[in-house]
């Protein structure tokens, strides 16, 4: 892959990132959602590329950009062929309330190399390197933070997980503080959870609990280029999503997918720009005379190159 492509595709993002910040704390979030997807559909058009949208904002008639099976790129016969999953705005709640730990995501891989996850909920449990290897989503949860806590030589009381503020997730809480783990619950955004384990400085170790299947295959993409792990489960709660895991040839509902089952190969890249404040990045901020700030991330599994971007925009002078 062409190695221009790193920046290209944090310029979708910051386009992402630029569009829907500008509904912070407005209450609106169809409409910051919306414009975050238009500006990530204008910014594709320019890449040299021939991608096809494996995970996107819903069907073609669900959607009105950026639609699953939608082909973006301007890229001819000669240019490289991928699929792309793509989160124009994870955290929507998040930028409508104002709220931290919003993002635009995307993630690119060779042809075949992301899972066609469907929309519906998928189990997840998520780490960092250092603690590759040392999960089962089947095992109970205290093993599983006992394990973390002996691979990254930390106590079990220094332990942090982090997920979802959900009733479904109940269990999961009194088992974390049965066992005298720290816990970090967020409202929304778990793509930002899972790639938080993949970096110490945010101080979140484990990532676990039920969330979006689509969001799942683009923190699986940012956890392959960290050298990170994660183990997951789709979780039909219908027939008809029950019939859907069928299509995809997933006739054993209780089968665990590992991450090389989820994102094959090593031509996998990741890009996140933050839209509100998060564990990893710095929401978009406004100065005077037209001019903006965003910080980004784009990271490369093949190489394991993890670049951050700060960005000054002038938006008088953007096309």
């Amino acid at each position: 892959m062409n190695m221009d492509l790193a920046l290209g595709l944090i310029r979708v993002t910051e386009a992402a990132a630029l569009g829907g910040a500008k509904f912070m704390g407005r209450g609106d979030k169809n409409a910051a959602d919306q414009a975050a997807v238009d500006g990530m559909r204008r910014m594709f058009d320019i890449l040299d590329i021939r991608g096809t949208v494996v995970i996107g904002e819903g069907e073609m008639d669900e959607a009105p950009m950026l639609y699953i099976g939608e082909k973006v790129g301007c890229g001819d016969l000669n240019s490289i062929e991928v699929d792309i999953a793509v989160d124009p705005l994870d955290g929507t709640k998040c930028v409508a309330r104002g709220l931290p730990n919003a993002l635009a995501v995307v993630a690119l891989s060779s042809k075949g190399g992301l899972l066609h996850a469907p929309d519906m909920y998928m189990e997840k449990i998520a780490v960092g390197p250092k603690a590759k290897g040392c999960v089962n989503l089947d095992a109970p949860l205290s093993e599983n933070i006992k394990n973390v806590a002996k691979a990254l030589s930390k106590s079990v009381e220094d332990i942090t997980v982090i997920m979802l503020d959900r009733e479904r997730h109940n269990n999961l809480m009194d088992e974390v503080r049965k066992v005298g783990a720290r816990m970090k619950l967020i409202g929304d955004g778990d793509i930002a959870a899972a790639i938080a384990t993949g970096f110490e400085d945010t101080g979140v170790d484990l990532m676990v609990g039920i969330g979006g299947a689509p969001e799942g295959v683009i923190a699986a993409a940012a956890l392959k280029c960290l050298g990170g792990d994660m183990q997951a489960r789709l979780y039909p709660e219908t027939e008809e999503e029950r019939k859907r895991c069928s299509e995809m040839g997933i006739n054993d509902l209780s089968r665990i997918m590992m991450l090389d089952d989820i994102v094959s190969g090593d031509e996998v890249y990741f890009a996140a720009t933050g839209v509100s404040d998060g564990d990893l990045l710095k929401g978009v901020v406004y100065y005077e005379k037209d001019k903006v700030k965003t910080q980004s991330v784009v990271m490369r599994a093949k190489t394991g190159t993890i670049r951050f971007v700060k960005t000054v925009h002038n938006l008088k002078a953007k096309e």
